[in-house]
């Protein structure tokens, strides 16, 4: 499946919360949900700001988008990440029954859309979202890396 400008667009927004996060000293992850072509939910990681281990910015636009439509169920909606989902993100992207995910960069050491293992795609389960993963993954993938080498040279 090849991205469209609006995958790009839409992945912009996404960037742009993930920078937000960066700035607030959260790891920079943003993520937006689109349902009829309209942005429904931004959001960004805030596990620092929280303290919550499930702050997780794909969660925190699944419970902004279900309240911004009425309904839980995201079938109609597209969820924009700048990280590859982790084990509880996919899991509750598949329970939320979103139409169709789009990532920019892989995460090797906990993606759960086809780096570790692929949560979102897995036979067993009752639904299973379209992905596209790895668009525009550069942005991302460097706004990830700098933040850790600051974080490590603290």
């Amino acid at each position: 499946m090849i991205p469209s400008a609006d995958d790009r667009r839409y992945l912009d927004a996404a960037l742009a919360e993930a920078e937000a996060a960066a700035r607030a000293g959260e790891v920079p992850v943003g993520a937006v949900i689109v349902c009829d072509g309209a942005i429904v939910a931004r959001a960004q990681n805030r596990m620092r700001r929280d303290q919550d281990a499930t702050a997780h910015a794909e969660v925190l636009a699944l419970r902004a988008a279900a309240h911004a439509v009425g309904d839980a169920r995201l079938d109609r909606c597209t969820l924009y990440i700048t990280l590859e989902p982790c084990a509880m993100c996919a899991g509750a992207i598949v329970l939320a029954r979103v139409h169709r995910v789009v990532f920019a960069a892989w995460d090797e050491k906990a993606g759960m859309a086809g780096s570790v293992g692929d949560l979102l795609r897995h036979p067993r389960l009752n639904h299973a979202p379209q992905v596209l993963g790895g668009v525009d993954a550069d942005a991302s993938a460097a706004l990830l890396r700098a933040f850790f080498v600051a974080q490590r040279e603290r």
